[in-house]
């Protein structure tokens, strides 16, 4: 059942929320965010009280819809890691945090039963396995909100959520915080990449099996996004068609080109 509407309330000047590529009609008005909803928002605002019910903080609570029909979540403080604060997952326990936060992630909404109605947003490609998990799907760098002041870390941005595999949210974690890439100004050798990949294994925990499993999920993922991009373009669908012409899906072909020529090198990392 949708969320029903909150009361007009007078509020403060609103203050429009340019950051990310997708983010047009977001706004802050006091310790809120307001953001355009659509037919999934219901069943993504249950994921997150789920979420927050079995102790899982780091997500915004959702507050309902505003009389304007936008959703209503808690503003996180601070700022996402992308596209200035990398250097913050330098220090191998912080990339390893990632990495259990995204655990923790999938073992709280392991227990979520969506409602019978749920209608998900089918935006990005996933795998044909069986879904085991209602994945965040684009759990990255420019939706993981860190306030140092707090040391709090917080995953904004749960549109896309949809069920899945943790294998394939994970893969899409691990190309934006290893930084499977070769642009120099974001990559790093070759060999210290798979080390940081078996870092963040197993700091999620993965098992023998999974970490095989994994493998070309990484590039499978990024190339997804190559892909889907392509197709919204020829379709003319805004903004990805924008995003296309700006060069995004060059970007994700190269990196998706990038990590399957090395999967050798991945799975030894993985298994060593």
């Amino acid at each position: 059942m949708p969320a029903a509407p909150v009361p007009s309330l007078p509020e403060p000047d609103e203050t429009p929320l340019t950051g990310g590529n997708v983010s047009d009609g977001v706004a802050r008005v006091g310790d809120t965010v307001r953001r355009p909803a659509g037919p999934w928002t219901p069943a993504v605002h249950a994921l997150l009280r789920h979420l927050r019910s079995v102790g899982f903080d780091a997500a915004p609570r959702p507050l309902g819809i505003d009389d304007r029909g936008r959703e209503i979540l808690t503003f996180a403080p601070g700022r996402t890691l992308w596209p200035d604060r990398m250097d913050l997952l330098d220090p191998p326990e912080r990339l390893a945090r990632v990495a259990r936060l995204v655990r923790d992630y999938h073992d709280a909404a392991a227990g979520f039963t969506p409602p019978p109605d749920a209608a998900w947003q089918y935006l990005v490609p996933v795998p044909d396995d069986a879904p085991t998990v209602i994945g965040h799907l684009d759990i990255a760098p420019w939706n993981l909100v860190v306030d140092e002041s707090t040391d709090s870390w917080v995953l904004i941005d749960w549109d896309n959520a949809r069920p899945t595999t943790r294998l394939w949210d994970l893969a899409y974690a691990c190309h934006g915080f290893v930084r499977l890439t070769p642009v120099p100004a974001f990559g790093r050798p070759d060999r210290q990449t798979a080390d940081r990949l078996r870092l963040f294994a197993d700091a999620y925990g993965l098992d023998e099996r999974e970490r095989r499993d994994l493998v070309p999920l990484l590039g499978g993922r990024v190339r997804g996004m190559h892909d889907f991009l392509a197709a919204q373009a020829a379709l003319g669908v805004e903004p990805w068609a924008t995003h296309w012409r700006e060069g995004h899906g060059d970007a994700w072909r190269t990196d998706a080109e990038y990590i399957e020529a090395r999967a050798d090198l991945w799975l030894r990392a993985l298994l060593g």
